[in-house]
C-alpha cells in the first residue's frame, strides 16, 4: 500500500511539473503573439501616417501646380490681348497713312 501511495505521489509531482512547463510555454507563446500583434499594429499605424503625409504633400503640390497654371494662363491671355491691341493700333495707323 505504501508503495502504491508513493507511486501516486510521484506521478502527481511529475504531472504538476509537466503542466507548469506547459503553462510557461503557453504564456511564452501568448506573449510572442501579443508582441507580434503590437508590432503589426505599430507598423500599420506608421504606414497609415506615411500614406496620409504623402497624400497631403501630393494635394499641396497639385494645388501649387494649378495656381502656377492659372497664373501662366492669365499672363498668356494678357500678353495676347496686348499684342492684339498693338496690332490693331498699327493697322489703324497704316490705314490712316494710306488715307492721307
Amino acid at each position: 500500500m505504501k508503495k502504491l501511495l508513493s507511486t501516486f505521489l510521484f506521478l502527481a509531482l511529475c504531472l504538476s511539473f509537466a503542466s507548469c512547463r506547459d503553462t510557461k510555454k503557453a504564456d511564452s507563446a501568448e506573449e510572442a503573439i501579443e508582441k507580434a500583434s503590437d508590432a503589426v499594429e505599430e507598423a500599420t499605424n506608421n504606414a497609415l501616417s506615411e500614406a496620409d503625409k504623402a497624400i497631403d504633400d501630393a494635394f499641396d503640390a497639385t494645388g501649387e501646380a494649378i495656381d502656377s497654371a492659372a497664373k501662366a494662363t492669365k499672363d498668356a491671355v494678357n500678353d495676347a490681348a496686348k499684342a492684339t491691341g498693338d496690332a490693331v493700333k498699327k493697322a489703324a495707323e497704316a490705314v490712316e497713312k494710306k488715307v492721307d
